[in-house]
C-alpha cells in the first residue's frame, strides 16, 4: 500500500486460522540468522514460510536485547528501564501472541500480566505508535532514519 507517497508492505494474519510463530534457534541451539534458514527448516516439516520479519532487537550474536519468550520458554527477561539507544527510549513494548490473539503491550503493562497469557513474546523499542499517536520523542529533524517494521 502507499501512504503519503511512500510504499509499505502490509501482511495480515488471522490468529484464528493462521500459524504465527517465532524462530530464534534451530533444534541444536544455533541462531537461524536468515529467513532462508527458517524456510529450509519448515520445508523439512512439509511447510513453507509465507512471510517473515525481524521481531524484536538483537545483539550481534543474534541473542535478544529485550524480552523473548517462545512457546512458553523465556530466553531473555523483560527490560523495563530506560537506557541508551533506541531500545531504551521509553515507552517500549512487547509483541505478545498466543492461540487466537496478538497484541502490542507497553512493557510496564505487560509486566502486570500473567506470563501464561503470552506464550510467545518479543520486546522492542521504542513503541512507534501509542494509543493511535506517534511516539512523542520522534522528532521531524532526527538523525535516526532507520527503517522500522
Amino acid at each position: 500500500m502507499t501512504f503519503e507517497d511512500r510504499g509499505y508492505s502490509v501482511c495480515k494474519v488471522d490468529t484464528a486460522t493462521d500459524e504465527l510463530r517465532l524462530f530464534l534457534t534451530d533444534p541444536g541451539g544455533t541462531p537461524y540468522g536468515t529467513f532462508d534458514a527458517v524456510d529450509a527448516r519448515l520445508a523439512g516439516q512439509g511447510k513453507q514460510l509465507a512471510f517473515a520479519t525481524n521481531a524484536g532487537m538483537y545483539h550481534e550474536d543474534r541473542s535478544p536485547v529485550g524480552h523473548y519468550r517462545e512457546n512458553g520458554q523465556e530466553v531473555q527477561r523483560v527490560i523495563a528501564n530506560a537506557g541508551p539507544g533506541n531500545f531504551g527510549l521509553l515507552p517500549n513494548g512487547v509483541f505478545c501472541f498466543g492461540p487466537g490473539r496478538a497484541e502490542v503491550i507497553e512493557t510496564k503493562a505487560y509486566q502486570q500480566r500473567d506470563v501464561a497469557d503470552c506464550p510467545n513474546a518479543t520486546q522492542s523499542g521504542p513503541m512507534l505508535v501509542i494509543d493511535g499517536d506517534l511516539h512523542p520523542r520522534f522528532l521531524e529533524d532526527s538523525t535516526s532514519r532507520y527503517i522500522r517494521n
